[in-house]
């Protein structure tokens, strides 16, 4: 990967924090250009989306078996934390991974981009 355009690979940094959609569209604009931070900031919103969408699971399971959704607002605000660190570092145009599971996002996800 070459990191002759360091611009290109923050302009998809943040556009893979826009929703799913904007991941899609990051990760085809990464086949293109391809640079070592657009691939860092692909794998760690991969990795915050999948984790989300199965704590999203487990809380829905949990909220029908002891009846509390308060874990749930607990999870929303933890991922949407994990969400705003993972931006903030794609804006400045470094490769900071999110705090607890980042560093495993890159092995897991290498594949990816």
């Amino acid at each position: 990967m070459s990191e002759t355009t360091t611009d290109n690979g923050k302009t998809i940094g943040i556009i893979a924090y826009l929703t799913l959609i904007g991941w899609i569209i990051a990760l085809v604009m990464h086949n293109n250009n391809k640079t070592d931070l657009g691939a860092f900031h692909i794998r760690q919103m991969l990795g915050i989306v999948i984790v989300g969408f199965a704590l999203y699971i487990l809380n829905v399971f949990l909220a029908f078996t002891i009846g509390s959704a308060i874990l749930g607002w607990i999870i929303q605000l933890l991922m949407f934390a994990f969400w705003l660190l993972g931006f903030i570092g794609a804006l400045q145009g470094e490769k900071k991974p999110v705090p607890l599971l980042g560093e495993q996002f890159q092995q897991w996800f290498k594949g990816v981009a």
